[in-house]
């Protein structure tokens, strides 16, 4: 039987004819009179086999243009332009995402302003997702995204948020090293080395970074035996693996099933022995062996106390880099970038008030900008020097966010201690109180996590909770304390 190929060139405005007939003796279908294509929508059906009909939907130029004066152009040009049309499957139109990632994010924030969109162009609204090259829908979004290829049980990969990926992070003088480094080895370019030991207070890009490095192995070598976790999520696993007997299986992952390992909080090994003991052999196994190494901490290597010699000696063994707070320029790179982002319009001069008064990490400039948004809105009007500094006048995190270390050398001057005594194993009554209180005041100011905040002062997660409750009832039940401690937060309340 020849084959043939269906060409529909319609003209009306409601309904499209969706063509779809099997290669058997009889009459074509035709439209009824009562039923008029929609207006310049093109369908092709191409015989693929001596058994069936694929019918090509064309609707995706209509739904696309109808996206593009619907959405943001940012938005538009990053999750819609990308996809792809191919074809049609169970009456579905099928999309094609570049990857598992990005389709996920589709899914969840973009999916139901297309079926929408798909219906008002006359299609039945149903669309689905896949990636590209794949013969199946792209599988639905999961807390632990995960390897195709390798077991369901083994891959370990932390989720990954769909914009942190190089082309969103904005290099500068304070980053220019790390951003390099990262690059380089995500395509087994080793003029960096093989290890990479990443470092920066939090909100500067070090989880940006890393997953970027995640980001660009899976799309360019998707084969890649991929380990993204926390150094938590470590210890976790080698613990379940002690209890369960099962350690042959742990090393088995980390010693023969790992191409590329990234792991973050590394300081927050701090005073767990075992744990370093096997993250030292996995590092010694996988960096004998070639094989790449990516670890983050929220301190530099000599002022994460608690570390085995050996273990920070292996863990240094390659590039140290730190990442600073983006100096002026690149923050009004990055303000710009953000209200890019947001589809916002704002003069020049605007955006650098704005970079002069938001110093310290970035987390601060989008939520800054975020509030901006959200004024221009509501007012329905766009952005002039009043609203900005209204923003930031009312903005909790205008002022320079405090360091962790910062507070623990403002504690050890008001109290005359040492800071080396204050990270120390002493118990003095002289020493305890002041470390309390600085544990306390680093809770308070700071966004470090019970761990973070251990891995500062030596001391584990239910000490550092113990040592917050005991200062949050001593306030209570002691006017002395509480004036204290009142008086400690107004003077760290000035150095904002």
């Amino acid at each position: 039987m020849p084959a043939f190929v269906f060409v529909l060139q319609t003209a009306g405005s409601r309904f499209c004819l969706l063509l779809r007939s099997l290669l058997y003796p009889g009459p074509c279908l035709q439209p009824g009179p009562d039923r008029r294509p929609a207006g310049g929508i093109v369908f092709f059906a191409v015989f693929l086999s001596n058994h069936y009909l694929v019918v090509f939907c064309m609707l995706w130029d209509a739904v696309r243009n109808s996206l593009a004066s619907t959405l943001p152009a940012s938005e538009y040009e990053l999750w819609i332009k990308p996809l792809v049309c191919q074809g049609d499957e169970n009456d579905a139109m099928v999309l094609a995402g570049p990857d598992r990632f990005f389709c996920a994010w589709v899914e969840q924030r973009y999916l139901e302003l297309i079926r929408q969109k798909h219906l008002a162009a006359g299609g039945q609204g149903r669309v689905a997702l896949r990636v590209a090259g794949s013969g199946a829908p792209a599988a639905p979004d999961e807390r632990q995204l995960r390897l195709p290829g390798l077991p369901r049980h083994e891959a370990r990969l932390r989720s990954l948020h769909p914009a942190f990926t190089f082309d969103q992070f904005m290099v500068g003088e304070s980053n220019i090293l790390a951003q390099s480094a990262c690059k380089a080895l995500a395509l087994n370019d080793y003029t960096f080395g093989r290890c990479l030991f990443m470092s920066s207070e939090t909100g500067l890009g070090k989880s940006h970074l890393t997953q970027a490095v995640v980001h660009q192995v899976l799309r360019s070598a998707p084969a890649t035996r991929l380990r993204y976790l926390t150094a938590q999520q470590f210890s976790a696993e080698m613990v379940q693996g002690l209890r369960t007997r099962t350690m042959d299986r742990f090393a088995e992952r980390y010693l023969d099933d790992c191409d590329m390992l990234l792991l973050e909080d590394v300081h927050t090994l701090t005073g767990k022995n075992k744990t370093q003991e096997e993250l030292n052999v996995v590092l010694d196994s996988l960096l004998k062996s070639g094989r790449r190494v990516i670890l983050t901490s929220s301190l530099p290597p000599d002022r994460i106390s608690g570390l085995d010699t050996d273990f920070k000696s292996r863990m240094t063994s390659g590039l140290l880099a730190s990442i600073q707070a983006p100096a002026f320029e690149t923050r009004v790179r990055i303000i710009q970038h953000k209200l890019a982002a947001q589809n916002m319009a704002v003069a020049g001069e605007l955006v650098e008030y704005m970079a002069e008064q938001l110093t310290g990490d970035i987390r601060r400039m989008e939520s800054a900008v975020m509030n901006v948004r959200a004024r221009c809105r509501l007012r329905g009007s766009p952005p002039d020097l009043a609203m900005i500094r209204e923003v930031l006048d009312g903005f909790a995190c205008m002022p320079a966010q405090l360091t962790a270390e910062a507070i623990c050398q403002h504690i050890s001057s008001r109290f005359r201690v040492g800071r080396e005594d204050l990270c120390s194993r002493s118990r003095k009554r002289s020493i305890v109180f002041p470390r309390q209180v600085a544990i306390y005041l680093t809770r308070k100011f700071t966004g470090h996590s019970l761990a973070e905040i251990g891995a500062l002062y030596r001391r584990d997660h239910s000490t550092v909770l113990h040592a917050i409750r005991t200062i949050t009832q001593k306030m209570a039940q002691n006017t002395a304390v509480r004036e204290q401690v009142d008086l400690l937060s107004k003077d760290l309340e000035k150095r904002r």
